[in-house]
């Protein structure tokens, strides 16, 4: 049997954070996935989630969990003194299905900036089929942490799940289509 890593140890504690808000009725699960890349010997975790509100499907969030080899490395390997690399890089994102009004992304910006903080990035990127005449597009926001979390946050990280949940509440009020 192997020591798990810092990995491994967040993905547990996130999959129960979540998983018990699925059970309680509280969100709906609708992706997960878990990937290892062995070519790059990194690793990548994703849960995707909604409101458990009946046709709620045009606002989701996605917690992503990603740590490389260097991070790895760092943590099986402290004789080489970079402890500091030893966690995982964390973006939450959300995908809305909306109109294409730049008045909705500053909106979503701001809303995002007010729940998880100034000091955050906010990225947005826009999806859309130049075909379809109906002007709807996937927009999506994430907030990047610009830091390394590591296993003594797992508490923070858990925590996190609540933010999730209360950024997609503010986000559907936004009138998005």
């Amino acid at each position: 049997m192997f020591d798990p890593t810092a990995f491994e140890n967040m993905k547990v504690v996130m999959d129960g954070g979540f998983y018990d808000r699925d059970l309680s009725g509280e969100i709906r699960i609708i992706d997960r996935n878990d990937f290892l890349n062995s070519a790059k010997m990194s690793r990548r975790y994703e849960v995707a989630f909604t409101e458990n509100v009946e046709g709620q499907k045009d606002i989701s969030c996605t917690f992503i969990m990603e740590a490389g080899l260097e991070n790895l490395a760092a943590e099986l390997l402290p004789e080489a003194k970079s402890e500091k690399l030893a966690g995982c890089q964390v973006f939450v994102k959300f995908t809305i299905k909306q109109k294409n009004d730049s008045q909705l992304f500053q909106e979503t910006r701001e809303i995002l900036r007010d729940i998880w903080g100034r000091e955050r990035i906010i990225k947005q990127v826009v999806k859309f089929n130049p075909e379809d005449i109906s002007n709807l597009i996937e927009a999506e926001s994430v907030v990047h942490f610009n830091r390394l979390i590591y296993e003594e946050q797992i508490d923070d990280l858990s925590d996190m799940i609540a933010y999730m949940i209360a950024s997609l509440q503010a986000l559907k009020n936004i009138r998005h289509s």
